[in-house]
């Protein structure tokens, strides 16, 4: 493996990332949509006595959550002493957690899904092809240069989260709440494999579809299992807990490994060559 050549792949390929506008300003609107928008409006909403009253006897949402709330969360809501420390502590905590997952896996997928269609758009490919590189190497180089940013992205939003909530939430709580382990271990652990599920998934429909346009459509899809955990956790019937984050991560880097393997054995430069 000629990682020379890898890293020149992948500091190309995060150049075009960087130069993108459109690539840019999704970076940068999703992170503060999701992490500073969002959680600081929900966070101050439930710093208000009234709000969290009117919210906890009307919503039946809100209920469900609480009746089918395993003892090892329970344990930690209730350690909290006010409604309002509780409302805060479940919106930071747990509402917001499936829904950071999003970035990693939609970040990684958008750029996977522009790495070779992408490359056929911008007339391209043709060069990337006659580089004195093997199938194997490309085919790392692009799965890098999409997991790399994602993971800084993560990364960086996660500092960024934990900025806003435990500012907005402040006055409520009086000292620095967040993170939790739960979260550590989703951003050490769920997190990348995110990641590598958007780009393995991305990679493979980009190096088989004609332009980028497609790519993003097909690779889209790989964000419905994340909305699916959203709605569960919403309806009570799935907890982000630390046991259930290590089991759901490993079934997710298992199927990492499986379309990654997959995807290498079918990359084949000559075929990309042919949809040119």
């Amino acid at each position: 493996m000629n990682w020379r050549a890898i890293r020149a792949i992948v500091y190309k390929d995060l150049l075009v990332v960087t130069r993108s506008r459109n690539t840019m300003l999704t970076f940068i609107l999703l992170p503060v949509i999701f992490l500073v928008i969002l959680p600081g409006g929900v966070v101050l909403l439930a710093s208000n006595p009234d709000a969290v009253s009117e919210f906890t006897t009307q919503s039946s949402d809100m209920e469900m959550f609480f009746t089918n709330m395993p003892d090892s969360i329970k344990g930690e809501i209730e350690a909290y002493t006010t409604d309002n420390q509780r409302a805060i502590a479940i919106v930071a905590l747990y509402f917001f957690a499936p829904l950071f997952l999003i970035l990693p896996l939609l970040l990684s997928s958008m750029i996977a899904a522009d790495s070779l269609a992408g490359e056929k758009d911008r007339k391209t490919l043709e060069a990337l092809i006659y580089t004195p590189t093997t199938d194997a190497e490309i085919y790392t180089a692009k799965l890098l240069s999409a997991w790399i940013p994602a993971l800084v992205v993560t990364l960086v939003g996660f500092v960024v989260y934990g900025v806003v909530v435990n500012a907005t939430a402040w006055p409520v709580m009086g000292r620095i709440f967040f993170p939790n382990l739960t979260w550590i271990v989703l951003v050490v652990w769920l997190a990348p494999a995110a990641a590598g599920l958007g780009l393995s998934a991305s990679v493979l429909v980009s190096s088989r579809v004609s332009t980028a346009q497609e790519a993003y459509q097909i690779g889209g899809l790989t964000v419905l299992p994340v909305v699916m955990l959203v709605i569960g956790q919403l309806a009570g019937v799935v907890y982000l807990s630390v046991g259930f984050i290590l089991i759901i991560g490993l079934v997710i880097w298992l199927v990492d490994l499986v379309l990654l393997w997959f995807g290498a054995r079918i990359f084949r430069r000559g075929e990309l060559l042919a949809r040119l």
